[in-house]
Order: structure tokens, then sequence, then C-alpha cells
């Protein structure tokens, strides 16, 4: 029986998507074996091994096992990136089944996107959108406190619902330690603008915690069940 497969999407680059995944990694080790899945990761030269990407994040803040299926050098959406460094790279194809092969071994696969959800993952137009709906995932949408957030919010929903999937929940991927005005406002507003619950609130600052921290805090910002 194949295990779960949850796609971590973000409303934009920088929203606490990293740290959000490893926070759904930590609470889907109550049910099984997890691992986590980076498909594409850029900023990073492909000949340096030794340089941390976001999979390394989440397994030094987790323990969980963790893959990553391409890594370019270029801070940039995956596709430009490959055309930039002249490389040929998978197609959405070729992640969806080697994600489905990762979920036959365990219990939960978590894949985490690469800046928003329709940020092209290869050089053919596929998205991590065409990814989650090829793969059904469960889908979590990070985003921010801020000004801003319901719109874009929004968009993302929107998007998922275009492709059949009802997003499982919001994160908000840096709850500020002083939130202003519209940053409170927007907590009670995200669930009544785009028909989603907020599921987590993520303390800012939460990555910087050491692991034991880290998994002993996750079930406190959580408000639904695992």
């Amino acid at each position: 029986m194949s295990g779960r497969i949850i796609v971590v999407t973000g409303t934009d680059t920088g929203v606490g998507k990293t740290i959000a995944t490893a926070a759904l990694a930590v609470r889907a080790t109550a049910r099984g074996t997890v691992t986590v899945v980076k498909p594409a990761q850029t900023g990073i030269g492909p000949t340096n091994t030794d340089e941390p990407g976001d999979v390394d994040v989440v397994r030094a803040l987790t323990g969980c096992a963790v893959e990553e299926y391409t890594r370019l050098p270029d801070p940039l959406a995956p596709d430009t990136a490959a055309r930039r460094a002249g490389v040929t790279i998978p197609a959405v194809a070729e992640y969806v089944v080697r994600v489905r092969a990762r979920a036959e071994a365990v219990d939960t696969v978590i894949v985490e996107g690469a800046g928003g959800l329709l940020v092209r993952l290869d050089t053919d137009g596929g998205t991590l959108l065409d990814l989650a709906a090829d793969l059904d995932a469960e889908v979590y949408v990070v985003v921010r406190a801020g000004l801003g957030t319901l719109n874009h919010t929004e968009l993302t929903v929107g998007a998922l619902r275009s492709r059949g999937l009802e997003p499982a929940g919001l994160v908000i991927g840096a709850w500020p330690h002083s939130p202003d005005l519209a940053e409170s406002c927007n907590l009670d507003d995200l669930p009544r603008a785009a028909g989603v619950p907020v599921v987590a609130v993520l303390p800012e600052g939460a990555g910087g915690l050491d692991r034991a921290s880290f998994t002993a805090a996750v079930p406190t910002w959580f408000t639904d069940t695992p």
C-alpha cells in the first residue's frame, strides 16, 4: 500500500516553506517513517556536495531521511537556472515516478516545492502544481503573516482548486514576536478569505532552534491533529 504524499508550497519565495516542511515532518513521524524530498534545489553549486540545501536544514531539525533530486547553481527558478547552466533537468513526470516509488517504501513522503506554486520545475513548463495534481497529493500552503498575504493566498488557493486540489491547510511561516495591525487582522482574515483553515502558526526564528527544542515545540504550533 502506497504511503501518504504531502506537497508543501508557498505563496512566494522566502515565506518559510523549509521550516514548515520540517514541522510537518515531525508531525508525520507519529504515523511512521518519513522521507522529505526536494525535487529541485537552486542557488547551490551542483558540484559542491558539502553546501547545505533545504533538505539539509530539514534533516538537522528533524533527523528525517531526505532526498534532493536536482541541484542548480543560480538562485533562480529551476527552468531558468537550468538553461543558464546549459544542463538538462528531469521533467515533472520523472519526479512523479520517483516520489511515488518512495511512497511505496515509507509511510509519508513530504515534497517541498521551489518558490511558489507555478514556478517551473522543468524546461517543458511543468510546475509544482502539475506535480501535486499528478500525485493527487495533500497540499499545505505556507503564507506570510503581513500585508498582501490575503491576495497572494487567495491566488494560490484558487490555482490549486482549478486542478481539483483542495488545500489541507494554511501555515503561517513566520509569526513575528510583535505583530502589527495587518498581521493581527490577517490571522483571522486568512481562513475567511481563502476558505482554508490556518492549521499552524510558526514563530519567527523557529529554524534557529536545536533539534530537541524544535521537535518538542512543533505540537504547540498546530491547531489540527497530525
